[in-house]
């Protein structure tokens, strides 16, 4: 498994105990990967670039503000969720799948790094009745077809960088929103064509 050290060569000034969290992020999922396969064996072998920095793109563009509410739109494993709850602990992150068995893998992992900010919830996006400041999620279906699932789930008051609405990470394709290249900010191959769409909520 390649090294935590990607992570700190593009984010210098995380807290001890934010290092910590993340040097555990490997062996963890390791050990959930060989019971329950969340990631595919191909990509855990760079499950720090493609999984952890990948999800942390979207801090590149935006630092969240303390009490920001974020859902995290078929999470998966829990990515970029789990990395994004680390790097921002006075957030609250909300992380939804439906499939129940990679839900159970997100309530360990957050429960093993000590997540106080992080809940995760079996249950469809458009079933949720919350209200949220910014949905992120990694490229789980075509864009229109998500905007459908989370068009009435912002809240009212705006008081980050950005206004609230969508970040979308996927790879290459036809955007037509706004779009960040994610090759501006690492320098690693696999980031070349990798980009992320903001959606500002209607």
């Amino acid at each position: 498994m390649d090294s935590t050290q990607i992570i700190f060569k593009y984010f210098p000034n995380l807290s001890k105990e934010q290092k910590e969290q993340f040097a555990l992020l490997g062996e963890l999922y390791a050990d959930w990967n060989s019971k329950i396969n969340v990631i595919s064996r191909k990509d855990i072998d760079n499950f720090y670039e493609r999984h952890v920095l990948h999800s942390l793109g979207i801090a590149k563009m935006i630092s969240f503000k303390p009490k920001t509410k974020i859902l995290d739109v078929g999470t998966g494993g829990g990515f970029p969720g789990i990395p994004l709850a680390i790097l921002f602990p006075e957030c609250e992150f909300h992380l939804v799948d439906s499939v129940g068995k990679k839900i159970k893998v997100v309530n360990a992992v957050a429960e093993s790094l000590g997540l106080k900010n992080v809940k995760a919830e079996q249950v469809r996006a458009e079933e949720l009745k919350e209200k949220f400041h910014f949905v992120v999620s990694r490229a789980v279906t075509d864009l229109p077809e998500f905007q459908k699932w989370v068009k009435n789930k912002f809240l009212p008051e705006n008081f980050n960088e950005l206004p609230n609405g969508t970040l979308y990470l996927r790879g290459e394709g036809d955007l037509g929103n706004k779009s960040f290249e994610l090759k501006i900010y690492f320098s690693e191959d696999f980031f070349e064509t990798k980009k992320i769409v903001f959606i500002p909520a209607i």
